[in-house]
């Protein structure tokens, strides 16, 4: 399975494998990132398999649990604040395009006049 991770390998999984072997592939695709790779490997008779085994699902689990365990200081959140001063600027930009935008229409209306009063106050 560590070849189907590899940059343009092509899977060459074993055909039918056991629930067992499954696992141990779908852990090694866990933790080597490629589990796109891995679902693309399986026949569809090992998708059935899969989709109805309620342990390997149980497994599964368990295998995403110690692999969360065991890279958790090498896991890197994503930093928010680049993402935030850009959503910043944005809303900045599409600010000043509608002042500008308002500011460009009422110079085509020409100036603002106070229009003369026709009644007289009584």
């Amino acid at each position: 399975m560590n070849a189907l991770c590899q940059k343009g390998a092509m899977p060459m999984p074993d055909i039918n494998r056991e629930i067992q072997e499954l696992l141990d592939d779908y852990a090694h695709a866990l933790r080597d990132g490629c589990i796109p790779v891995f679902l693309k490997s399986l026949s569809r008779k090992e998708a059935h398999r899969i989709a109805e085994s309620q342990d390997f699902w149980d497994a599964a689990e368990v295998a995403r649990s110690l692999n969360n365990a065991a890279f958790a200081d090498k896991a890197s959140t994503p930093d928010l604040g680049l993402f935030a001063s850009r959503v910043d600027a944005k809303i900045a930009s599409r600010l000043k395009r509608t002042r500008a935008s308002t500011r460009h229409k009422r110079a085509l209306a020409g100036p603002a006049t106070r229009t003369q009063r026709t009644q007289k106050h009584i």
